[in-house]
């Protein structure tokens, strides 16, 4: 059978027309079905959420971009641990049923430059080092411009905006930026750094080999060898919730062996905290969305990592290991056993580390990078946003030298 190939350029030329009008024509029943009028905004405080719990995990799995720590398994039993005083805006559509299209949570913080200038602060904490909100990926602009209008209209609220630890890219960036240039309201970034990531893209089998110099793999090996003669090695992975909740013992345990016990930091040792990170872990491990890698000796736990994860993306989340093993490295060790597992799971696109900027082991582990910032919007009025610019550009440059005064520090 012989198949002929026209020259011509018409048929390409009809199909890119034919691709161009069913865009237009997606973009115009989208717009009639979530037309910003339609919406329903409103606020609630984080700790009365639990009757939304359906329509709030609905969204997560619908949203533009997934953030693990704004979903209810995580969000609820952190709130009120590190919410008490926040809320969240909510948008809704408007037809029946109902669905809730946007999860905007934030803190009002009155006086955040020490005088009367209050600012509507996204929700992080130490725990949840993104400030992504959960958007609707059918209609990310409508539900992003309803946020903002909303908050244009409502004196109740701050006419000040700023959303912390928020990818400089991505779906979400790029929605926010076509609003605010529609709207022409002001924006600023802060805070600008890059954390490790890994990103892995079509080179997945090979990754660990390019990342790791040909000298650390030997080292690597040899410390694998030397472990070995102290007991019998074991690498296991906890998914389901009650085999979670085992390993859970074993982070906690080495956490609070290790530097956090020792300046009180440990979740162990805030039964608050304990309890909030075993019901998140509970709950996220329910849906499938938490592993614990532990490395053993003999049966004893050296080492723990924590995994989450939310539609094609991961978060590796916590990290601890027994420090009289530090000789062998099984906090690297185990961090290569989580990389692989990543890398062999095809549904995992990305990884965020959750780590600081230059960490010295993830960052010569995974080679990409997350971009994140600090974005200030003004919403109601340039002259508060002046202020407001000029205040947190003081604020970032003093947090900034704080961190490099303690890092210059004998420990």
């Amino acid at each position: 059978m012989t198949v002929g190939v026209s020259n011509d350029p018409a048929p390409v030329v009809a199909l890119e027309h034919a691709a161009s009008a069913i865009a237009t024509a997606r973009r115009a029943a989208l717009a009639d079905r979530y037309a910003a009028s339609s919406f329903t905004v409103e606020w609630r405080p984080l700790t009365k959420l639990e009757p939304i719990a359906p329509q709030w995990r609905e969204l997560a799995a619908r949203a533009l971009e997934p953030n693990v720590f704004y979903e209810p398994a995580f969000a609820l039993p952190a709130a009120p641990v590190f919410g008490a005083d926040a809320g969240a805006i909510l948008i809704w559509s408007g037809g029946k049923p109902r669905r809730l299209l946007g999860f905007f949570p934030a803190r009002i913080e009155r006086r955040r430059y020490g005088f009367n200038l209050p600012v509507l602060v996204g929700w992080t904490h130490p725990y949840a080092p993104l400030g992504l909100p959960l958007v609707e990926r059918e209609a990310a602009e409508p539900v992003v411009g309803a946020f903002l209008s909303h908050l244009a209209a409502d004196r109740a609220l701050p006419g000040l905006l700023l959303l912390p630890f928020l990818p400089e890219d991505g779906l979400f960036a790029g929605a926010l930026d076509a609003i605010l240039r529609r709207a022409q309201m002001p924006s600023a970034t802060f805070g600008r750094h890059r954390r490790a990531q890994l990103a892995p893209a079509a080179e997945r089998a090979l990754y660990l080999e390019a990342a790791m110099s040909g000298h650390q793999r030997k080292e690597l090996r040899r410390q694998w060898r030397r472990l070995s003669e102290t007991g019998a090695i074991a690498v296991t992975i906890a998914t389901e919730p009650a085999a979670v909740d085992r390993a859970l013992e074993d982070f906690f345990s080495l956490e609070a062996q290790g530097w956090k016990g020792r300046a009180g930091t440990a979740a162990a040792a805030d039964e608050k905290l304990q309890r909030f990170v075993r019901t998140a872990l509970f709950k996220l491990a329910a849906e499938q969305k938490v592993s614990i890698n532990r490395l053993l000796i003999d049966g004893h736990a050296i080492a723990a990592t924590v995994a989450l994860r939310s539609g094609r993306s991961a978060w590796f989340w916590k990290i601890a290991y027994d420090e009289a093993f530090a000789r062998f490295s099984p906090g690297v060790m185990l961090s290569v056993e989580l990389t692989a597992d990543l890398l062999d799971d095809a549904n995992v696109l990305r990884a965020d580390s959750c780590a600081t900027a230059n960490h010295p082991m993830i960052d010569h582990l995974w080679r990409e990078r997350l971009l994140l910032t600090d974005r200030l919007i003004g919403v109601r009025g340039p002259t508060a946003f002046a202020v407001a610019r000029r205040l947190e550009g003081f604020r970032t440059a003093v947090i900034a030298g704080a961190k490099r005064l303690r890092g210059l520090l004998p420990g």
